[in-house]
């Protein structure tokens, strides 16, 4: 397991190593539903994109976090970003985090593959035993989403993080194990299959 910046492709996107080149795109896909203004996500806002590419990039240095921006093929256009993060290397052991979409390509087939993507390459590549997801207690949208992946939900952390608005966020905990991979791997394919043409 590394954090060096990596590319990984699929039919329907590529996660590309997020870097400052990307600032105008990454401003543009997250002005796709003004996706800053729900409050329990981590989307940045136009004013504050550079601080948050700044932030992503600083954890990669740091050996904390692998950072991407989500690429669809069809259009050439990111339409997102997501990471791996919290990476703990003597417990084989990540979160995969900080995913935010474009508006437009909501319940479409690029989530389903970006965690297949990522999976896959945790599971497969870093030979990780367990693989965690986090999500505001109030995002609804997201729990449902990881869910739908076939993560299960280890916990509720009260009171976890104090958030840069004051709010003190209650943070949802889920995970997929290593010994779970093949049934989810096989579910995420078949969830695929719903979006051939």
């Amino acid at each position: 397991m590394h954090c060096k910046p990596m590319t990984l492709k699929g039919k329907h996107v590529t996660l590309e190593a997020l870097e400052q080149h990307h600032l105008a795109d990454i401003q543009n896909a997250a002005a796709d539903g003004e996706l800053w203004k729900l409050f329990f996500t981590s989307v940045p806002p136009p004013d504050n994109t550079q601080n948050w590419l700044n932030i992503a990039l600083e954890m990669q240095q740091q050996q904390k976090a692998v950072p991407f921006v989500v690429r669809e093929n069809a259009t050439g256009q990111i339409v997102g970003a997501t990471r791996y993060c919290n990476m703990d290397i003597n417990n084989k052991r990540l979160e995969i985090g900080y995913t935010w979409y474009a508006q437009r390509v909501q319940r479409s087939p690029v989530n389903t593959e970006c965690k297949l993507l990522l999976l896959g390459h945790a599971f497969e590549e870093f030979g990780c035993i367990a693989v965690e997801f986090r999500t505001d207690w109030f995002n609804r949208r997201s729990q449902a989403a990881i869910e739908r992946l076939g993560a299960k939900r280890d916990a509720v952390l009260r009171n976890h993080m104090i958030l840069p608005d004051g709010r003190i966020r209650d943070t949802v905990v889920y995970s997929i194990l290593n010994s779970e991979w093949a049934g989810v791997k096989k579910n995420l394919q078949y969830m695929q299959t719903k979006y051939e043409a």
